[in-house]
């Protein structure tokens, strides 16, 4: 069967969307964009999205991937916020288990540290209560010898304690795509590297986009009756456009993390702790790394492109030594780092403190529609209130009614696999799939666990692929996953793959050095490139390698 949401579609889909009038249109595909098209679409709207880049390639690649219940707000007494972030956390790990897995988080606690152990306590107590936490989830305190069991790392001088409470990691830019197909499953029309150049108008209303394609430059007009800007870090931009960026806007603050092998980082379990300057700090084991994160500064330079400086990666290592102090982290430790921005609603005239990470629904004069400032956790949440928004002002100029909300127990792509209860037997059953294909056991649970519901895509290209693979030199479930990549996840250029469909870039740096070559020939050749289109495509991932090692000088 002919995926709709293949890389070689893109033309056919920009054409398509010419010739209709779409109920809604969305600017952005990141978590945000994903999941409104995924509501819209489900609802019967006639939906169609653009993403100016890669899907996901903004911030939604560049968390520091957990699908968090708000902990940190407490300190705020923001208690409506962590009550809904908190339940949906759990809505968006049952709809898409094989993305999102709960991780155990140690919370330590030292003598003149942010966290006291009464505070601490009845603060995890309260946010379970708040959060809906089920019961086998619910935070305990440790001794000081407990939490040291749990990581010996930390840091032992004034240790008092800790607090152990859930978390859930997820592949971000995975969990994108997976929404983004889902969408598409039910009739939503989506392209990447497709950029809104224009508004177009009747009467002092916005009715349209000018959309042109990255690759090629051709444009394209889109008419549709509502139209929503969910643009992440380029909201304001595109308000600018539309002549209507007044009052609140946005601040971007930018945040770091690195990724260190186990071998110089042995990290067990997942961290959660204040630096002497009183930031929080994450450190993250996952496939044989450890990630920490995030730094929070102003960020006012490339929108595209942020990256990690020298005063990044020391803020970082720092903060490693301070909590790990045995272990003596050096900056040529560092093996890969990702920096992204978070988008957050600044109002004029408010002290720079006071900026809001709560999200926000703003429509314009023309009829505009922007959201911005949203979380990934509560993506699914924001979707349904744009959505609704859409719903109602469809119903009063005359529309049908498009009824409620139907995404809170709707899975993601990957993610039918009967809830979270589940996914361990689904993965032995699937993974028996693969075997049969001539994986290996571990391979073919690695695929399982990944695509979820989807796996038998990839099982199915095995046969078909394996005197390619050999002609090639690489393994076949390589071949296949790049394959598939293109066939069924829009992925049109190389950095698409590394980075987001795999996240390889960042937590197994080395596989795409050993990859790169025979993969993006492959590519090539299903994409019918010429000598220079491939030759600016190697060299934008060449140039993706090396930002993620080497920082760039602080100013």
């Amino acid at each position: 069967m002919e995926s709709l949401f293949s890389s070689r579609k893109r033309d056919d889909i920009l054409q398509n969307m010419t010739k209709q009038k779409y109920d809604v249109f969305i600017i952005g595909g990141g978590i945000t964009g994903a999941g409104t098209a995924l509501d819209a679409a489900s609802r019967g709207m006639k939906t169609a999205l653009c993403e100016m880049q890669d899907f996901a390639a903004g911030t939604s690649s560049r968390s520091t991937k957990l699908v968090h219940g708000g902990l940190r707000y407490l300190k705020q007494f923001e208690v409506k916020m962590v009550a809904e972030v908190g339940k949906e956390r759990a809505i968006v790990y049952e709809n898409g288990p094989h993305v999102t897995t709960p991780e155990w988080m140690l919370l330590p606690m030292h003598k003149g540290g942010t966290f006291g152990k009464f505070s601490t306590s009845i603060g995890l107590r309260v946010y379970d209560f708040l959060a809906g936490v089920k019961k086998a989830e619910r935070r305990s305190m440790l001794t000081a010898e407990e939490t040291l069991q749990k990581e010996p790392l930390v840091k032992k001088n004034g240790l008092k304690g800790g607090g152990y409470y859930v978390e859930y990691r997820t592949d971000d830019a995975r969990l994108t795509i997976e929404v983004m197909k889902e969408a598409v499953k039910f009739g939503a029309e989506a392209v990447n590297y497709a950029k809104v150049s224009d508004f177009i108008y009747e009467n002092g209303k916005v009715t349209g986009v000018v959309i042109e394609d990255v690759f090629t430059k051709k444009t394209y007009r889109v008419y549709a009756k509502k139209i929503v800007n969910a643009a992440g870090p380029w909201v304001d931009r595109l308000r600018e456009k539309d002549h209507s960026k007044e009052g609140k806007h946005l601040q971007h603050t930018k945040g770091v993390h690195l990724v260190f092998d186990q071998s110089v980082f042995p990290l067990k379990q997942a961290v959660y702790f204040d630096t002497p300057d009183g930031r929080m700090v994450f450190a993250i084991p996952r496939d044989g790394k450890a990630y920490v994160g995030t730094t929070d500064t102003v960020y006012n330079e490339n929108l595209e492109h942020p990256r990690m400086t020298t005063a990044d990666r020391d803020y970082v290592i720092n903060a490693i030594n301070y909590m790990f102090p045995e272990l003596g982290i050096k900056a040529e430790d560092v093996e890969s780092s990702w920096a992204g921005l978070r988008p957050l609603i600044h109002e004029e005239g408010k002290d720079p403190s006071e900026i809001s990470r709560k999200d926000e629904i703003w429509t314009s004069e023309s009829g505009l529609i922007t959201i911005a400032g949203g979380k990934l956790t509560g993506y699914r949440k924001m979707a349904e209130h744009i959505v609704d928004l859409v719903r109602d002002r469809l119903k009063e100029e005359g529309d049908r009614d498009f009824g409620p909300c139907r995404t809170k127990t709707m899975p993601i792509s990957g993610g039918h696999i009967g809830g979270s209860k589940n996914l361990e037997a689904f993965i032995q059953a699937k993974a028996a799939e693969g075997i049969e294909a001539g994986l290996s056991e571990e391979t073919a649970k690695q695929i399982a666990a990944r695509y979820g519901s989807n796996a038998d895509r990839l099982f199915d290209r095995i046969p078909s692929l394996k005197d390619e693979a050999a002609k090639r030199r690489i393994p076949v479930h390589v071949l296949a996953e790049m394959d598939y990549g293109i066939e069924e996840e829009m992925a049109a250029v190389p950095a698409d793959f590394f980075v987001r469909r795999t996240g390889a870039l960042f937590f197994d740096i080395n596989w795409v050095r050993t990859y790169k070559e025979s993969l993006t020939d492959y590519m090539s050749e299903k994409l019918n490139w010429d000598g220079e289109t491939k030759a600016r495509h190697v060299k934008a991932l060449e140039g993706l390698l090396h930002d993620a090692v080497v920082p760039l000088e602080s100013k």
